[in-house]
């Protein structure tokens, strides 16, 4: 990819972590980039989600973790408007 595009991309990322949950942290953004591509997988490819979340338990569990974390932070952020 070049890198014009992936600093773009990156810029859209923390724009959309900033108006999802009010913060664009690089932490805050790399969770919100995963939560929304596993959130698609899942409603795009369910039998892939459900065979990786059997193949690791671990992450499956984490990923739960992100999920409620973004959830939270929305609700949140929606709520301090």
């Amino acid at each position: 990819m070049e890198k014009v595009f992936v600093e773009q991309f990156r810029a859209l990322l923390e724009k959309y972590s900033d108006l999802l949950v009010g913060e664009s942290s690089e932490e805050t953004t790399e969770k919100v980039k995963a939560w929304a591509l596993y959130t698609h997988i899942a409603k795009s490819m369910p039998a892939l989600a459900k065979h990786w979340n059997e193949l690791y338990p671990e992450a499956k569990e984490e990923m739960k973790e992100i999920i409620n974390e973004i959830k939270l932070l929305n609700e949140q952020h929606r709520q301090s408007k």
